[in-house]
């Protein structure tokens, strides 16, 4: 299969990469700052606002399966119109597009579980953004696969797993909320499921979060066992005492989605587990 990871450097595009290439896929990644850190992939620069360079890239690799992983947080063109412009270059050159989404397409008010049936009704401009792209993708190219996710969580590499390190050692300023509640994902089971789709002839949208709910106290607290960092040493608050936008209760109901794979998207307390 060849595939191209667009935002291959990323978290969950290196993890990407490392199955593909383990597979035995001819995989392409793509970077928009600066290089991923994997020689064993040829690497493209690409910057999803950029409408010419996403047709010609296509155009010119013509792969079998597209795997956006790419994040371009609160940029509209990047995050929005970027992805949409990929999947009419997919549909150009006729390849498989499996886009990763994000639970942040959601807002916790008025119900806290979501399946694949549920409408985005997001309160961030990430969301929107996110939520744009997903409805735009699905329009231009109805077989595309929208993975929606939740925190991504892995070898201690992760925003999150950094985090509690900073704030118990007093590197970073902040707490970690208690009421706000996500479904935490290990990157490799993650990887795994979007390879497993990409393989698949399934379309529209699926839910790739893990089985278990957690607030972002409890998560860090489970990282902080593993890791041997005394839990006490991380600062607890609540986000609705903030003026911070975003939802505090979301959480993604994958259980249709995790039928239909062979790949199992494990609970945070199974993959944080010591010993």
């Amino acid at each position: 299969m060849t595939l191209l990871v667009v935002g291959g450097s990323g978290f969950l595009g290196t993890e990407l990469i490392r199955q593909a290439v383990s597979a035995g896929h001819n995989a392409v990644a793509t970077y928009a700052n600066r290089r991923g850190d994997s020689s064993s992939v040829p690497w493209k620069k690409l910057d999803l606002r950029d409408v010419l360079r996403i047709d010609a890239l296509v155009a010119q690799l013509r792969p079998l399966v597209v795997v956006n992983a790419s994040s371009g947080g609160a940029d509209w063109k990047a995050t929005a119109q970027g992805p949409i412009h990929l999947a009419m270059a997919a549909a150009k050159y006729g390849a498989r597009l499996v886009h990763v989404s994000s639970d942040a397409v959601f807002s916790g008010i008025g119900k806290t579980h979501y399946d694949e049936s549920s409408l985005p009704d997001p309160l961030t401009p990430y969301g929107a953004a996110k939520a744009a792209a997903e409805t735009g993708i699905l329009a231009v190219l109805p077989g595309a696969v929208v993975a929606r996710t939740s925190l991504i969580i892995g070898h201690g590499r992760s925003e999150h797993e950094r985090l509690v390190h900073d704030l118990a050692s007093g590197a970073h300023d902040g707490v970690l909320f208690t009421d706000d509640c996500r479904c935490p994902v290990h990157v490799s089971d993650l990887g795994s499921a979007l390879l497993e789709l990409a393989s698949s002839s399934g379309a529209g949208v699926h839910h790739l979060g893990g089985p278990e709910a957690l607030s972002r106290y409890d998560l860090g607290v489970l990282i902080a066992r593993r890791d041997g960092i005394d839990p006490s040493l991380l600062p607890a608050g609540r986000r609705a005492d903030t003026h911070l936008l975003g939802a505090l209760d979301v959480r993604l109901d994958s259980h249709v989605t995790q039928c239909r794979l062979s790949t199992e998207l494990r609970g945070a307390s199974h993959f944080l587990h010591k010993g």
